[in-house]
C-alpha cells in the first residue's frame, strides 16, 4: 500500500496537484491502525490509504484541507475513550475520537503544495540573478521579454499566490505593468529608481490603473536593506517576495486560486452522539429529524441516533 501512495504522490507531484499526507506516528491500544500506516487527501477531500476507523477519517481530512488552505504540516492527536493524552502537547493538536472504543492515535499531516510561480519580465543581472535564487529557492520561474508579455498572460494563469517582477529598465514598463496589475497576482513589483516609479505611477493612472492596482504596485522592487549591486538588489526582492508569502495578513502561503474551491473547508455539522465535525458535502451518514438533517461520522453513531432520536435531539446544533 505504502508503495502505491508513493506513486501516486510522485504522479500528483509531476502534474502540480496539491494533497497531505497523513502518516500515523504513533498509538496506544487500543487502535485499529498501527505506525506507518498512511492515507493520501487530495484537494477535493477523497482519500487513498487508511490511517483508521470512521472516526479518525473524517478528522484527517478535515486536517489535511486545513494543511493545504494554509500550506503547514501538523501533528494531530487523537484521543479516544480510555486512551491518554501524550504527555508532551507543544506543536500537538489534540482532538476527542468519543466513538472511537479507546486508545490514542498521533497522525503526522504534511502538505505538498505546487511550486510558486514566480514571473520575470525584462532583462539584466537583477533578473538573471532572481532567476536563479527563485529556483534555489523553489519557485517555478519564468523569464519574459517584455514585449511577449502581453501573449503570456493567459497562459501563465497568475493567481493571489504568483508573484511578478518587472525589470525592464524603461522598455514598455507601463504596458507590462498595466497588463500584469490586472491580473490577481499578489506581489508586484518594479525594478526602478524612486524618482522613475513615481513617474511611471502617474503614466499607470492616466493609463487607468484603477487606485487599488496601484496600490498593488511595490516600486522600488525589494526591502531596504542598503542594497547597491545587481546581486544584493535581486536578493533584496527575494527576500521581500518571501516575506510576503509567509505573512498571510498580505499573501497567504500556498493558496492558488484555481485550487481555492476544492481548498476551502465545507460547511460541517456536529455528530450529536460523539461531537465530532462532520463536512457536510462529504457526510456518507445522514438522518432526517423534525425536518432537518443530522450528520454522522460513521454508521454506529447514526444507528445510536435513530435508535432514540429524542434522547440525542438536545445535543443538535440548531
Amino acid at each position: 500500500m505504502s508503495d502505491d501512495l508513493l506513486l501516486l504522490a510522485a504522479e500528483l507531484r509531476r502534474r502540480g496537484e496539491p494533497f497531505a499526507l497523513a502518516t500515523v506516528v504513533r498509538c496506544e491500544r487500543p487502535t485499529s491502525a498501527k505506525p506507518g500506516a498512511k492515507a493520501l487527501i487530495k484537494q477535493d477531500g477523497t482519500v487513498t490509504g487508511w490511517v483508521g476507523g470512521a472516526c479518525a477519517e473524517p478528522v484527517v481530512v478535515r486536517e489535511a484541507l486545513s494543511a493545504l488552505e494554509d500550506g503547514r504540516a501538523r501533528l494531530v492527536g487523537l484521543v479516544g475513550e480510555g486512551g491518554g493524552e501524550p504527555g508532551r502537547t507543544e506543536g500537538i493538536l489534540n482532538l476527542p475520537m468519543t466513538c472511537h472504543s479507546g486508545g490514542t492515535l498521533e497522525i503526522y499531516v504534511e502538505p505538498y503544495l505546487p511550486k510558486l510561480l514566480l514571473v520575470l519580465v525584462g532583462h539584466g543581472p537583477v533578473v538573471e540573478t532572481l532567476a536563479a535564487l527563485g529556483r534555489h529557492t523553489g519557485y517555478d520561474v519564468t523569464v519574459l521579454a517584455a514585449d511577449r508579455l502581453s501573449h503570456e498572460l493567459d497562459r501563465l494563469a497568475l493567481t493571489p499566490s504568483s508573484a511578478v517582477v518587472v525589470a525592464t529598465h524603461g522598455d514598455l514598463d507601463e504596458a507590462a505593468l498595466a497588463g500584469v496589475l490586472a491580473t490577481p497576482a499578489a506581489y508586484v513589483s518594479l525594478v526602478a529608481s524612486r524618482r522613475r516609479a513615481d513617474v511611471i505611477a502617474e503614466s499607470l493612472e492616466r493609463l487607468g490603473v484603477s487606485r487599488a492596482g496601484l496600490d498593488r504596485l511595490k516600486a522600488p522592487a525589494g526591502l531596504d536593506i542598503g542594497a547597491l549591486t545587481p546581486e544584493e538588489i535581486a536578493v533584496s526582492i527575494l527576500a521581500e517576495i518571501i516575506q510576503r508569502r509567509r505573512s498571510s495578513a498580505v499573501m497567504p502561503a500556498a493558496k492558488p486560486e484555481p485550487l481555492a474551491a476544492g481548498l476551502r473547508l465545507a460547511a460541517e455539522a456536529r455528530d450529536p452522539i460523539c461531537g465530532m465535525s462532520v463536512p457536510i458535502a462529504a457526510a456518507r451518514y445522514r438522518s432526517e429529524w423534525e425536518g432537518a438533517t443530522v450528520y454522522f461520522c460513521c454508521h454506529r453513531c447514526k444507528e445510536t441516533f435513530d435508535s432514540d432520536p429524542p434522547r440525542y435531539a438536545g445535543a443538535l446544533v440548531r
